[in-house]
């Protein structure tokens, strides 16, 4: 995790399962930190400072255009 940067954060696992079918299909080395814990309370989301994607820094700026594709308004897939 030491190389490991956070691109983005999310409040419910729902936000996020395109993206990560995305980064996956991608060979992108990521980690969804406090995913298990939210998923299984909710509520927890807002005391853990939600989910956090953390991205090898090599990939870091390649996820974060894949984010800003994904909220064009033109994209016919959604980040939630």
């Amino acid at each position: 995790m030491k190389h490991f940067v956070t691109v983005a954060t999310f409040t419910y696992p729902h936000e996020y399962i395109v993206l990560k079918s995305i980064l996956a299909d991608e060979n992108v080395p990521f980690i969804f930190e406090n995913e298990t814990i939210i998923s299984v309370s909710p509520f927890y989301s807002f005391a853990l400072g939600g989910i956090k994607l953390k991205v090898h820094k090599a990939y870091a700026d390649f996820v974060r255009e894949i984010i800003k594709d994904l909220n064009e308004p033109d994209s016919h897939l959604k980040l939630v």
